[in-house]
């Protein structure tokens, strides 16, 4: 009996300028595509220093639009600053 290998499938990139965060009540996680900076995903705390260096690492890494993942209102804190740096949606 032959073992079938599942072929390997991706989605098709639809803002290849587009980054993530994982909103939490101390901590956040940030991915952006991997070739945009050495490492895709960081880890920023949740005080008002961390979400500056949050956005200008976004944009940094040339990030235009951000898709936030928060289970309450933890995501409220973060909009303005993001919006405030250049290019970031």
């Amino acid at each position: 009996m032959s073992k079938l290998k599942p072929k390997s499938q991706s989605l098709p990139v639809i803002n290849p300028n587009a980054a993530e965060i994982d909103i939490g009540s101390r901590f956040h996680v940030v991915a952006v595509p991997p070739d945009r900076s050495d490492k895709s995903a960081q880890t920023f705390k949740a005080f008002t220093g961390d979400i500056h260096n949050m956005a200008r690492w976004l944009t940094k890494c040339r990030i235009t639009t951000v898709a936030m993942e928060s289970t309450s209102v933890y995501w409220v804190p973060y909009y303005r600053p993001l919006v405030s740096h250049d290019g970031i949606k």
